[in-house]
C-alpha cells in the first residue's frame, strides 16, 4: 500500500464573512459533539443505556493582530454585543478556508447563522513589546465541512 504525502503541512487559512476576508493568526473550537443520556433499566443492574440525544458544538473563537477602527468584523460585533438586544442580532455565515503552501484549498468549513458572543483584548502591558491580540468568539448553529477533491481520499 502506497504511502501519501498530500497531507497539508505547511498550510495557512482564510476567514470570510458577508462576502469580507479577514486575517487570522489563529482560528480555536471547530469540534462537534453527540450528547448522551443515562438511562437506567430497571431490573438490569450491571450497565446503563447510553442513547444519543442532541449534538453541540462549541464557540468559534477567533484571534489577530489588533486593526485599526474601521473594521466591518469588529463593527458587526460592536453592534450585535453593545446593542443589549434593542436590535435583533444579524447573523451570517463565516467561511473558513485552509490552504496549502500553494495557496490550494485543502478543506473549508462553513458556520452557519454566527455571531459575535464575545470581544476581548490580551493584556497590555508597557514593559513588554507584544503585539496587542483581539479575540472574537462567535456562536453558530452548526457547521459543514467540504473537502478537496485531491484530498478526498485522505478522510475515507
Amino acid at each position: 500500500m502506497a504511502v501519501s504525502n498530500d497531507y497539508p503541512v505547511s498550510f495557512y487559512f482564510t476567514l470570510s464573512f458577508a462576502g469580507v476576508d479577514a486575517a487570522f493568526k489563529e482560528v480555536s473550537g471547530i469540534s462537534k459533539e453527540l450528547s448522551v443520556e443515562e438511562i437506567v433499566c430497571g431490573g438490569e443492574n450491571r450497565f446503563k443505556y447510553r442513547l444519543p440525544t442532541i449534538s453541540s458544538s462549541q464557540n468559534l473563537v477567533l484571534k489577530r493582530a489588533m486593526v485599526p477602527a474601521g473594521s466591518q468584523l469588529v463593527n458587526w460585533c460592536a453592534n450585535c454585543i453593545d446593542q443589549g438586544l434593542s436590535n435583533p442580532i444579524q447573523p451570517k455565515n463565516v467561511i473558513l478556508k485552509l490552504l496549502n503552501a500553494s495557496g490550494v484549498v485543502c478543506m473549508q468549513w462553513t458556520f452557519n447563522n454566527a455571531y459575535p458572543v464575545k470581544y476581548a483584548v490580551s493584556d497590555l502591558n508597557s514593559q513588554e513589546s507584544n503585539i496587542a491580540i483581539e479575540s472574537i468568539e462567535l456562536a453558530y448553529t452548526y457547521f459543514n465541512i467540504s473537502k478537496d477533491t485531491k484530498f478526498d481520499k485522505l478522510f475515507t
